[in-house]
């Protein structure tokens, strides 16, 4: 929390999405009128996994303890979250493919303040094959960052993390678009002040 106190604008890079959790924890704390807003092809809403509340399958499950969430690009939920999902909050990816008013719907749900989680598998693997559970799908890259565009120009965004990535010896292509769409978002987020 000493980051916000001292004006800063926290960006989260990491592997597995329980390094958000902090993160949107501390933002919760700080900004009363806050909205998560994931991007991602899971849910992450499972209780527990694997024997604990804090995996990456349970993320979300976490960030809905803070904060409401609103979910972008899902395409892949397990029989356990069906029960804590908010249908009027998640925009899955295909339908998001032949409509993309929905995009407009999603912005809607969100409040003044807004923490942005994107895990890299929310786009589609020819894109982003470096994850560590692609599923295809997804939407492209400027989709996407249009889409965050619209959210920076009309919330407040308070920060961000981009997680997930897993690096390949042999395609150096995923590392720097993760490292664009950090760039990108930043620039987003502080052209519009």
């Amino acid at each position: 929390m000493h980051l916000f106190k001292e004006k800063k604008f926290p960006v989260v890079i990491g592997g597995n999405h329980t390094v958000s959790i902090g993160a949107m924890k501390a933002c919760s704390e700080v900004y009363n009128d806050l909205t998560i807003l994931q991007l991602d092809a899971h849910g992450d809403l499972r209780q527990v996994y694997e024997g604990s509340e804090f995996n990456h399958a349970c993320a979300m499950a976490r960030a809905r303890e803070f904060a409401p969430i609103v979910q972008v690009g899902i395409r892949s939920m397990s029989v356990e979250e069906v029960p804590y999902a908010e249908d009027d909050r998640i925009f899955y990816s295909y339908k998001l493919f032949t409509d993309k008013s929905l995009y407009r719907k999603a912005l809607d749900k969100l409040t003044r303040n807004v923490y942005i989680t994107i895990d890299l598998d929310v786009f589609d693997p020819s894109l982003m094959p470096s994850t560590g559970t692609p599923e295809p799908g997804g939407p492209d890259y400027f989709e996407l960052m249009n889409f965050l565009r619209d959210v920076t120009r009309s919330r407040n965004v308070v920060g961000f993390d981009v997680v997930e990535l897993c690096p390949s010896a042999t395609n150096k292509s995923p590392d720097f678009i993760a490292a664009k769409i950090i760039y990108q978002l930043l620039s987003y987020r502080f052209s519009w002040q």
